[in-house]
């Protein structure tokens, strides 16, 4: 089928033909899961093919390649993942259909009898396929069209070797792991002896071009074999004894894949004493291999095992003083107890430096070899305060990679301190004062960039009572000659010594009231020339929409629009041996499909056809609408209407919010079976109105900042005149769902109310635990999106206010609430009390758990049991639809294994 669409303007995009004579129908549930989107897109190294990847939340993934006409060529389904060779190729793994796995699961088909995935080589240029079938792992040469892969269940561990077109192959036995260097094609695996008497070991290949060479010899244990970009140096951890891993692992390296020596063992002099090269830490070879990085640790403490299990105490024990919160230490026990430190071989001089230690626990280095300085940073002094601050302070020290010298850069700094690309530098921003900063490494002198009346650097819609964020940076410009730091709209130039004053570079985004942010084509990139044309992305604040520009960075200039308008655009794609790109372009009625261009994007080709699945349904459009709140400010929101809309009629509402979302206004929303919140456009599509309203925070009052920020734009709704006033709900999740809970408590407004997992009582919540990571919760009201601002010593009255808990006597609304068991955000026992409290009043209200989720349903099936049972609720209390059994009756505990009672 050919599917090829040209787009002379991006408006044209959404002109597309409608089906004839076909009516359009409601969307259900079932529509929702079914939906497809795109969940990978990419474009071959010459810019001549793409391949998207178009999966439902649930079913049969598809796989569609286009040429750069605009032509489909060839699609797989079902399918799972795609990649391009370096040439013509495009590999796809195949897989069974969802219906065919799903019969077998209901048979008891055991995991060993389900069918095996098959690869797909594709020729893209003469259309020919060949199939390989029962593939269990495969890699592909990032340099050439050499595959290796495995076929069958693991008793079959044959390595099969070929070229794409089938003309050179050969197979090595009983392989147990291999790979592809990244440049020049070498072959690096592992073999275990075999009949024919094959010395077991690791070897290294060059596809068709001779006899494989034994690297190490031996069938002890390998692990975290690595190879450098060019495959000129391999590194490995090897034991002889299979029983002594813990702490028997040395380090290995070959040179031009020759055999391998030992370069460091337990005992060798670098490491501290009692420490083992460990296992467990990651080898890595710096960019053109002149140091290897890798892991050490304190020698692995062993289980006393002269003890019964049965005689010893099960506990844990929470010290007042302990830094860091014992649940947290418990939740990240498994992870501690492989903890690793850095440490560096400089390969030319064979000298090693213990890197990263206890006391100094992080690491960053730059690309850059000829750069023999990385940045230390430690947070273990102010462990204990973060509880309560929620930011990390740290200390950060520059150390030398050749000789371990550590000076230091700044103490207790709540900023991300990084290094230049070049290494010249260290510099950070400063939440504290809002300026950015930098350090020479050389001179060890610091040097102040900006200060808050002479550059706004920080995020101005900050509503949290803690310093605001910055804005971040564009990059370094060549050789550290300057550092690009964005305002709220601009992109800056500053001297990195402070000693000229700063230039912007984008001139006209502030007044033009449109962000401009620089998008890096070249993922490997680590410095901006001034003189070369930089792509910009720019959000403009006041119509929401989005465009490319070109830029030079070399003087200030107004960018020049390239594609600009009101749609949202996506970070472009750009092929690495062309100019060819391909990205996005979307509204709330606009599927976001695969646009592909070049760099000028003066013409562009749609690949993708996504949005005719739309064709079908009753769709909505989008408004962006704005009022002042209770205190006089201006608001903005969106409004979100079904196609069609009649403004002599009466729509049901529902209210959806979070905290700001006006600047997603050009957002498609793909249609999804939502874990935590409505889908627009199923509601739409079903004849209701849904409203999106932003909302501004005061410090200490979060509940009555969203009373004063909601509730005058659902009256500014409701005067327009096409609201039904009896029926409007109100929905929202987590942060919302508290909201959502407050609102309830102040207003008789809303017809029903969702609520998902909400906090309702903030005095029980702030000494909780966030089980999903073993942090407690103070720090988030104190300094977080709670808002408190303070203690609950230092503001009991702000806790108790904020808490609709206190005040469920005054609830008039049926509610509904989610509150899941194994929440690791927000307590469940929150739901709880929201639950009894309303219970105990005898005021409507359900809760819903889905046993054994996290803070949203995750399983698919409790997905559209949430959005079909959410659904119901609002039917019933906004449009008269009968009450379902669940709502009526209810289902009791010996019923739920066999009736849901929708």
């Amino acid at each position: 089928m050919n599917r090829i669409k040209i787009i002379l303007g991006l408006a044209a995009c959404a002109a597309l033909p409608a089906v004839a004579q076909t009516p359009k129908k409601s969307m259900t549930v079932e529509d929702l899961v079914a939906w497809e989107r795109i969940t990978a897109k990419s474009i071959s190294d010459d810019g001549m093919w793409v391949s998207a990847k178009m999966e439902p939340w649930k079913g049969d993934v598809s796989i569609y390649v286009y040429n750069r006409k605009g032509e489909e060529v060839a699609s797989f389904r079902p399918a799972k993942e795609s990649e391009f060779s370096v040439s013509h190729y495009l590999l796809v793994t195949k897989t069974a259909t969802l219906e065919e796995t799903e019969a077998l699961k209901l048979k008891k088909t055991k995991d060993d009898q389900m069918p095996m995935d098959r690869l797909a080589i594709y020729d893209l240029s003469s259309k020919k396929e060949e199939s390989i079938d029962s593939i269990r792992s495969y890699k592909l040469s990032e340099s050439a069209d050499w595959l290796a892969y495995q076929r069958g269940r693991k008793a079959d561990s044959t390595l099969y070797i070929r070229t794409l077109d089938g003309s050179q192959s050969t197979a090595f036995p009983r392989v147990t792991n291999f790979f592809f260097s990244k440049e020049n094609n070498v072959l690096y695996y592992v073999t275990a002896e075999d009949s024919a008497g094959v010395k077991p070991g690791l070897y290294a290949c060059l596809p068709g071009q001779g006899d494989a060479k034994l690297i190490w010899g031996g069938d002890g244990v390998f692990k975290h074999i690595t190879a450098d970009e060019k495959g000129s140096h391999l590194a490995f951890l090897y034991c002889a004894d299979k029983d002594s891993t813990d702490t028997g692992f040395a380090l290995y390296m070959s040179k031009d894949n020759n055999p391998a020596h030992k370069i460091a063992e337990r005992h060798d002099t670098f490491l501290p004493s009692q420490w083992v090269i460990s296992e467990n830490g990651e080898l890595t070879f710096s960019k053109n291999a002149r140091r290897l990085f890798f892991g050490i640790a304190p020698q692995p403490k062993q289980k006393d095992t002269t003890i019964l299990a049965d005689n010893r105490p099960n506990v844990h024990i929470w010290n007042w003083n302990e830094k860091i919160q014992y649940t947290q230490q418990d939740y990240n026990r498994a992870e501690d107890l492989k903890k690793t430190y850095k440490a560096v071989c400089n390969l030319r001089e064979q000298t090693f430096v213990t890197l990263t230690t206890p006391e100094l626990t992080t690491l960053q280095t730059v690309e850059n070899d000829d750069v023999s300085v990385a940045l230390l940073s430690t947070t273990v002094p102010y462990d204990l305060e973060r509880m309560w601050e929620g930011a990390n302070r740290s200390d950060v020290y520059s150390v030398n990679l050749q000789t371990g010298d550590l000076q230091p850069v700044i103490k207790e700094t709540t900023g991300r301190v990084r290094l230049s690309p070049e290494g010249k530098y260290a510099y950070w921003y400063n939440p504290k004062d809002s300026s950015w900063y930098t350090h020479s490494i050389a001179g060890r002198k610091e040097y102040r960039l900006t200060t808050p009346s002479t550059f706004i650097a920080w995020d101005e819609d900050n509503d949290v009572p803690s310093y605001p964020d910055s804005h971040g940076i564009a990059g370094w410009t060549t050789g550290d000659e300057a550092i690009l730091i964005y305002d709220r709209f601009d992109i800056w130039r500053f001297d990195p010594t402070a000693a000229t004053a700063p230039v912007s570079l984008t001139v006209g985004g502030r007044s033009g009231n449109i962000a401009y942010r620089r998008m890096q084509l070249d993922k490997d990139e680590t410095h901006i020339d001034p003189g070369e044309t930089q792509l910009l992305r720019g959000f403009n604040h006041t119509t929401k929409g989005y465009g490319y520009y070109n830029a030079r960075f070399a003087t200030p200039s107004l960018p020049q629009t390239l594609l600009a308008g009101d749609f949202m655009l996506s970070a472009p794609v750009k092929a690495k041996k062309s100019d060819a790109i391909i990205y996005t372009s979307e509204t709330f009625s606009k599927y976001p499909d695969v646009l592909l261009s070049d760099r000028t994007f003066k013409r562009s080709v749609q690949l993708t056809q996504g949005i005719r699945q739309q064709d079908a349904f009753i769709w909505g459009t989008a408004e962006l609408t704005s009022w002042v709140s209770l205190d006089g400010r201006r608001l903005e929101g969106v409004i979100y209407k079904p196609v069609g809309f009649d403004p002599g009629k009466k729509y049901p509402v529902i209210v959806n919010f979070y905290e700001r979302n006006s600047e997603t206004y050009h957002s498609y929303r793909m249609p999804e079976a939502n874990r935590s919140t409505v889908d627009y456009h199923f509601y739409n599509s079903n004849g209701y109105i849904v409203f999106n309203p932003d909302i501004i925070y005061d410090d200490g009052y979060p509940g009555e900042s969203c009373f004063k920020s909601v509730m005058p734009g659902v009256a500014a709704l409701i005067a327009k005149g096409y609201v039904n006033e009896k029926a409007i709900a109100a929905q929202g999740h987590s942060w919302g769902g508290y909201q959502d809970a407050y609102l309830a408590t102040r207003t008789n407004l809303f017809a029903a109310i969702e609520s998902g997992a909400p906090v309702v009582n903030m005095l029980s919540a702030y000494g909780g635990i966030r089980w999903g990571s073993g942090l407690n919760r103070s720090f988030q009201y104190e300094h977080g999106q709670s808002r408190i601002g303070a203690s609950i010593w230092e503001s009991p009255l702000r806790y108790i206010e904020n808490s609709p808990l206190f005040d469920m006597d005054k609830v008039k609304t049926p509610i509904l609430i989610m509150a899941n068991d194994n929440d690791g955000h927000v307590p469940w026992y929150q739901g709880i009390e929201f639950f009894v409290a309303l219970k105990r009043l005898q005021k409507p209200a359900w809760l819903l758990n889905y046993t054994g989720e996290p803070h949203w349903p995750m399983r698919m099936a409790n997905r559209i049991d949430f959005q079909k049972r959410m659904f119901q609720f609002f039917e019933h209390y906004l449009n008269n639809k009968p009450m379902p059994g669940w709502m009526s009756e209810g289902v009791p505990a010996v019923e739920r294994d066999f009736e849901l009672g929708y």
